[in-house]
């Protein structure tokens, strides 16, 4: 997330920390709404214990560096990390795996530089990779919509198959996961399979991108377009990123529409939306020039479509995020705006 700072001379907006926080979590409610509806319960449950996890982890390194609790646990930066962190998770994930990428992105990514505010990477993705990384299989299994498997996961199942790894009617949850629409359509092009072969007649594909996935990222759309609205980000960076996105996938799609996705499903499968209005936008480790913005967004929407097309993952937000975090410094220092009462 990207707040609103402008530059000198600072004037106070009126909003505190933990306000502007709230209002990021505001603008994720419709999506997670939609989650439920398409993937079950599971996702509220993975968001219960990320958050669980990630006010424990943040109140000990809290306490192991002789900090107080009350103002950094107040100010809701470790319940966002652990939204954000929870959404990339497939519902239905175990426990463990919540546990594990929560404590890489509090502890690690965040306390031991220091804190919120010098953290050079975005917590929630360093946590989500770790676990990529190292369980993939459990990373990479996820839900079909409930309009194609018949199985209605309630809150009490969810919970259930998160602890004991069994579901409320006896079968694991593995029966149930299948690949999602981007690991699918990666997969199946390496076996030399036309998009519209891919597509048609599967049922994890609704009208623009995958079922479910389509909507719920129209609502993060609609999310951070109303933080956009509040001021609480700026828009160079989702623009610039999602822009990128759209003309290097449409470009590639007129050559070959049956080599190479649309950009509506580019935008509409994985979490490119998410990560260019949630997470790109993070104030500490994105570029904070407005030209920095830009080239920043630009870099990381170029890197999706190139792990994406290319690389040995389905998804590349985390991983350009990351790559870009590197870089922002150095887009800071080359794109520094003028300073008033000097020449260029």
């Amino acid at each position: 997330m990207q707040l609103n700072t402008p530059s000198s001379p600072h004037i106070h907006s009126g909003y505190q920390l933990s306000q502007l926080m709230q209002r990021v979590l505001l603008a994720l409610l419709p999506a997670i709404v939609l989650y439920v509806l398409f993937f079950g319960w599971g996702i509220v449950v993975n968001i219960l214990i990320a958050v669980v996890a990630a006010l424990a982890f943040e109140a000990l390194a809290l306490l192991l560096r002789k900090r107080p609790l009350a103002p950094y646990l107040g100010d809701y930066s470790a319940v966002l990390t652990a939204v954000l962190l929870a959404l990339a998770l497939p519902p239905l994930a175990p426990w463990w795996l919540i546990v594990v990428a929560t404590f890489f992105a509090i502890v690690f990514a965040k306390h031991l530089y220091g804190g919120l505010g010098y953290n050079p990477f975005n917590p929630a993705m360093i946590g989500y990779v770790v676990v990529l990384i190292s369980f993939p299989r459990e990373v990479t299994s996820w839900l079909p919509p409930e309009a194609v498997s018949g199985q209605v996961v309630s809150f009490i199942d969810a919970l259930r198959a998160s602890f004991t790894g069994i579901l409320g009617n006896g079968i694991p949850p593995d029966t149930l996961s299948m690949a999602t629409p981007l690991d699918h359509v990666k997969t199946q092009l390496t076996q030399n399979h036309a998009i519209s072969e891919i597509i048609t007649g599967n049922g994890i594909f609704g009208q623009l991108a995958g079922s479910g996935w389509e909507w719920i990222n129209l609502a993060f759309m609609v999310g951070g377009i109303w933080l956009i609205y509040k001021k609480v980000i700026h828009w160079y960076i989702p623009v610039a990123m999602l822009g990128t996105l759209v003309l290097i996938s449409g470009l590639f799609w007129l050559i070959d529409a049956e080599r190479y996705a649309s950009p509506l499903f580019h935008l509409l499968s994985g979490g490119a939306i998410l990560g260019a209005f949630f997470i790109a936008t993070d104030p500490v480790t994105a570029s904070t020039t407005n030209r920095g913005r830009i080239l920043y967004g630009i870099g990381i929407g170029l890197l999706v479509y190139i792990i994406r097309s290319w690389g040995g993952y389905p998804e590349g937000v985390a991983f350009a995020v990351l790559l870009m975090n590197m870089l922002a410094p150095t887009l800071d220092y080359y794109t520094q705006p003028r300073v008033f009462g000097r020449g260029r």
